[in-house]
């Protein structure tokens, strides 16, 4: 059986799986779309937050950039691993005690205000849509592959799964299948971990075996791995580069937009009590962990195959890969399936029947480049998206592994993908049309409003999905500052201060509005290809990236809604007793709906 028969099994039992789940678990109530009934078993739940949260970012993304940068981009680890422990500790069992069906709700009652309410969910559209355009191209980069198709035309064949299921489903359809994506994508990650760990190490378990010897030259595996990008030109992998402001306000950034997330924040939403609320949080921890404890073993050990097998001879003395040993050697048949997306590429520059892969703007290196005829880098692409994806095959392994990093990959990207569509289509159709336009809607046509919202929403994020503003993660990353910036200061100031009505729709109107401006003037305006006026590689403020600056928008809205409410009228005292009344962990107030 070929592979690309092995591929459809793979990915085609797990859709029908995912689909015929959505059937089953229907959303036939409001209550049941937006919150699953507030049903979910903790650890259920639990399983569903762990999909949800590890997107097309944690599964595809995440272990490419570090296998490409190396420790500086440890920061994605920390700073995503550490605004989940954020949101557990600081702010799920609260707003679960609150009784809300959305976060624009909770920001709404809270504030005493419907102009609030439209703020947030403003906030919310724009960060959620952002994010979603992360995981479209991580959609588009896996059906791309395992379809054998070009991107495009795979993002589009995943938007028209996601809303087969999405569509539907509302929260408890997606629930429900969030926990079989979750089983899918964590056996699709950790079993080819588990075969190159072997492989390159003989420790079964990655996370170790990334400390272990490298079994071909018996030193230590990320000494090898030093030894070899260095004698290419670039940077160690071990070491730190970046500039350390810049690494601290990212790694902030993404911490507090963790904590800031709308669909994240829905999950604890569904469960019964608010002690089911921390349980779950420390079960998604679980999950969690289960990935990111492998993620950094990925990258580094993907980095070393690749490297080594672009330099089969012994490194860069030895000579780089013949032209006809990718075309005719099947250890190589993964690069030419994968020049097929548009993902990877390369070119013989100067005709000497090899492709040296190499950093061409390393000084020294252009000297010996000189020296050798070398004309240039010619593995002239290397999409990091593609790395964790294409790692079986770089590696070697069997072919059902490949079909179920196929299946592990659109899991990944697919489940949170839901999880955000849903977050928008309850943010238009329960705060705005039914919140401020038209409060008699029936709980019929609310449902449908949401479900009409969330088809446009898939269609804008698969349209802007085709020209994404960077790769999965750090179009990802770009969401949570928006989310850093204007969220997460509002619910923080709602659960833990007296600021009143003005200064928090003062405060999200300041941080999302400076870090939006910030992120179009450093990616181009509506994320359009060659209208920005700066470039990450030369920020306007400094060493300030655009990823970065939701740390500062976040310090901008605290800043401007204390001053604000300072100086206008103090909270009512019903407010006031409100916010005691929600930060006693006890019991858990009945959803509202009005």
């Amino acid at each position: 059986m070929d592979q690309f028969t092995i591929n459809l099994l793979f990915v085609g039992g797990s859709f029908a799986l995912y689909i015929g789940i959505a059937i089953w678990a229907r959303a036939g109530s409001t209550s049941e779309f937006y919150a699953a009934g507030r049903g979910v078993h903790p650890v259920t739940n639990g399983m569903a937050t762990a999909a949800d949260w590890m997107s097309a970012a944690s599964f595809i993304s995440m272990a490419g950039l570090i296998a490409f940068t190396g420790y500086d981009n440890s920061s994605f680890l920390m700073g995503w691993t550490g605004g989940y422990v954020l949101l557990a500790l600081l702010l799920a069992p609260y707003l679960r005690k609150f009784g809300k069906f959305t976060v624009s709700e909770f920001i709404g009652d809270r504030f005493y205000s419907q102009t609030a309410r439209i703020v947030a969910v403003v906030c919310l559209i724009v960060a959620s849509t952002t994010y979603v355009i992360g995981q479209m191209t991580g959609v588009g980069v896996a059906f791309g592959r395992f379809l054998e198709v070009d991107n495009t035309t795979g993002l589009l064949i995943g938007a028209c799964v996601v809303f087969a299921y999405a569509v539907f489903g509302g929260m408890k359809g997606v629930t429900y299948t969030q926990v079989a994506q979750y089983c899918v994508l964590i056996t699709a990650y950790t079993i080819p971990a588990i075969f190159i760990s072997l492989q390159l190490t003989g420790n079964p378990i990655p996370g170790l075996g990334l400390f272990g010897n490298d079994v071909a030259s018996g030193v230590p595996l990320l000494a090898k791995l030093d030894q070899v990008v260095t004698e290419l030109g670039f940077a160690s992998y071990t070491a730190h580069h970046a500039n350390t402001l810049n690494m601290v306000l990212f790694t902030l950034s993404l911490m507090i937009g963790t904590a800031g997330l709308p669909h994240v924040i829905m999950r604890f939403f569904t469960v019964p009590k608010v002690s089911d609320a921390r349980w779950s949080a420390g079960w998604t921890l679980v999950f969690i962990a289960l990935l990111y404890l492998t993620a950094p073993a990925v990258g580094a050990m993907a980095r070393l195959n690749i490297t080594e097998m672009m330099w089969p001879n012994g490194g860069i003395n030895g000579g780089a890969v013949a032209v006809e040993q990718i075309e005719n050697d099947s250890k190589y048949d993964w690069m030419s399936t994968w020049q097929k997306t548009g993902l990877l590429d390369w070119e013989d520059k100067n005709g000497d029947g090899k492709i040296q892969y190499y950093n061409d703007k390393n000084a020294d290196l252009q000297a010996v480049a000189a020296e050798k005829g070398w004309e240039g880098n010619e593995l002239t692409k290397f999409n990091r998206d593609i790395l964790v994806l294409a790692n079986p095959e770089i590696a070697n392994l069997p072919s059902w592994v490949i079909g179920l990093v196929a299946a592990g990959g659109l899991a990944a990207a697919l489940s949170t993908a839901a999880g955000l569509l849903l977050a928008i289509s309850s943010a238009v159709s329960h705060d705005l049309i039914k919140g401020a336009y038209n409060p008699k809607i029936s709980e019929k046509g609310e449902l449908l409003s949401a479900r009409i919202a969330m088809a446009v929403a898939i269609v804008v994020a698969t349209y802007l999905g085709l020209n994404p503003p960077g790769f999965a993660a750090q179009t990802v990353a770009l969401a949570f500052g928006l989310a850093a910036a204007s969220i997460f200061p509002a619910l923080m100031m709602g659960i833990f201060t007296k600021v009143n009505s003005r200064g928090a729709v003062a405060g999200m109107i300041a941080g999302i509005s400076v870090t939006l401006i910030y992120i179009f003037l450093h990616k181009g305006w509506l994320f359009i290809p060659g209208t920005n006026s700066f470039t990450d590689a030369d920020p306007l403020l400094g060493p300030i990236k655009s990823t970065s600056f939701g740390a500062i928008g976040a310090m901008v809205n605290f800043t401007v809604a204390y001053f604000v409410s300072k100086a206008s009228d103090p909270i009512p005292t019903e407010i006031e007793e409100l916010v005691q009344s929600v930060r006693i962990p006890r019991g858990a107030a009945a959803a509202q709906d009005h």
